[in-house]
């Protein structure tokens, strides 16, 4: 509740490496970069911060959202691209050029933003939710266009993780449930055909694409 976020290496013994202080309430969501130099933190305070790794300076102070921070996600084909997501007094994702502070789109989802989620695979970004849908959301990107509204949930989303291979997402909500979906394409490896009289089960939950 002080605002404060420590970065700690346990491989040491003084494993405190460095300290951000920029947050005047709780922080709720912090993400590093791909190349690890910079984070992004959200707070309670409505406050997006961006940091440097090295200097422990910050970078840009984003204060566009008007609730609570939760939802960040660096982009993994544009790097001084950040989506961030506002609480259930916003309910809007924000585009960020953290080179320069510019926000450059902003999106009107309706329901707060719990988490985010850029695809390894497509320019597409999913979204989780809370009230009043509890769903997750796929766009287009840069387009914004929804391509797909998953729901199952029945209470707010608070965390989708994306497996290694790029194409399951787990969902984790409140109702203390945790779903997997395909929803970021197919696995190389289950292009193959499958041997004849043979019976593939399906244990996912699949995605119905909005045309």
């Amino acid at each position: 509740m002080d605002g404060k976020i420590i970065n700690n290496d346990v491989r040491v013994s003084s494993h405190v490496v460095n300290t951000y202080r920029g947050h005047t309430s709780e922080v709720c969501g912090l993400k590093w970069s791909g190349s690890g130099q910079h984070l992004a933190s959200g707070g309670n305070d409505n406050v997006v911060n961006i940091w440097d790794r090295s200097s422990s300076q910050r970078l840009h102070r984003l204060i566009e959202h008007t609730s609570a921070v939760k939802a960040l996600a660096w982009c993994p084909f544009q790097t001084n691209l950040l989506a961030t997501g506002g609480g259930e007094r916003d309910g809007r994702i924000k585009f960020w050029n953290t080179r320069t502070g510019a926000c450059l789109n902003t999106v009107e989802t309706g329901s707060q933003v719990c988490s985010l989620l850029w695809s390894n695979k497509e320019r597409e970004l999913l979204s989780s939710h809370g009230f009043t849908q509890n769903q997750l959301t796929l766009w287009k990107y840069p387009s914004m266009v929804k391509m797909a509204e998953l729901s199952g949930h029945t209470s707010r989303v608070l965390y989708t993780a994306q497996s290694p291979n790029g194409c399951t997402v787990a969902s984790a909500a409140a109702d203390e449930r945790l779903m997997f979906w395909n929803v970021f394409g197919v696995p190389e490896v289950g292009k193959k055909a499958a041997p004849k009289n043979v019976v593939v089960p399906e244990p996912f939950s699949h995605v119905n694409r909005i045309r």
